[in-house]
């Protein structure tokens, strides 16, 4: 049975529900930098995520360098093509279409760029490290900023020249590319379907 909040309590909860519902993928941004202790919040957050026999796999990599991100994201168009073969046909033209966009960056112009890797490999990594990205995401939200999974992005930032660039150890994985900064205009809500409960017994 649930039990009696005190005011305080509740506004709590209702504001940590509110982000849930309030953050989108956000796909266009201003040119405001994220400052140090900001992005630092945002990893101290994704820290806190729960992880399978407290393994904690993760490690962090953030790009700020927009040198860098222009020649990563080119890296991510070359590579879109051949990775669009194995998607359906609408998946397939839709990647086609951001290839031949000459304006399309894979990261929508963002100016930091946070991915994070696994360092271990074994059952639960990948979970994890998603853990840990939910937990930054919504901690963006709260600060206000948009964020946007890149996951074209992780086939390039895997290459063993990506890593030799980035200086990322050979024996790590990235599972999450997140694009984080200030959002150019406000997204509206995408209709959401409703749970689908497979047995309530």
């Amino acid at each position: 049975m649930a039990t009696s909040k005190k005011p305080k309590e509740e506004k709590a909860l209702m504001r940590e529900i509110e982000i849930i519902y309030k953050r989108r993928s956000i796909r266009n941004y201003t040119s405001q930098e994220l400052d140090r202790s900001t992005i630092n919040s945002l990893l101290d957050a994704a820290v806190q995520a729960p992880t399978a026999m407290h393994e904690e796999p993760w490690s962090f990599a953030v790009i700020q360098d927009q040198d860098t991100l222009d020649r990563l994201s080119d890296s991510v168009k070359a590579l879109i093509y051949t990775e669009s073969l194995s998607y359906s046909k609408i998946q397939m033209r839709y990647l086609q279409e951001l290839i031949n966009d000459l304006d399309f960056h894979a990261f929508y112009n963002a100016n930091t760029l946070i991915v994070i890797y696994s360092k271990y490999h074994s059952h639960f990594v990948t979970a994890d490290c998603w853990l840990a990205a939910e937990n930054l995401i919504l901690a963006a939200c709260a600060h206000g900023l948009g964020t946007c999974v890149i996951g074209l992005a992780v086939s390039a930032l895997n290459t063993p020249e990506w890593k030799k660039k980035l200086n990322i150890p050979s024996d790590v994985t990235a599972i999450a590319p997140i694009i984080v900064g200030v959002p150019a205009a406000i997204q509206p809500a995408v209709p959401r379907k409703s749970p689908e409960v497979l047995i309530w017994k």
